[in-house]
């Protein structure tokens, strides 16, 4: 099993949601969070007056999946979550040792 952490700009959460769901994602959370990258913030317009924020708006995708279905999720959220421009995101990809579904007992593969 893998566990997958995407963070992507806020409106491409229904493209990468879409996506993942073509590919056979059973579920994921979904986290709204600031950060920054290369691009170091941005400025923006408040009522008329300009300020720069040095987080970014974004969005934190976890995914448990079983291993032989990592390669089609990170390729459908790279896909969907692309702008081509600086700030579309990072995914990560980490090994999952085991997961539980509380209300079955369910181990592994089956829980997720």
């Amino acid at each position: 099993m893998k566990f997958i952490i995407a963070i992507i700009k806020p409106f491409k959460l229904d493209d990468v949601r879409d996506a993942l769901t073509e590919v056979g994602v059973a579920g994921m959370t979904v986290s709204e969070v600031k950060g920054f990258g290369r691009q170091k913030g941005q400025t923006e317009v408040y009522r008329g007056a300009e300020y720069t924020t040095n987080m970014v708006p974004k969005v934190k995708l976890e995914i448990a999946c079983s291993s032989e279905l990592v390669a089609q999720a990170v390729e459908a959220i790279q896909s969907a979550a692309g702008t081509e421009s600086i700030g579309d995101g990072k995914i990560f990809v980490m090994g999952l040792d085991d997961a539980v579904r509380i209300r079955t007992g369910e181990t592994g593969d089956t829980a997720i």
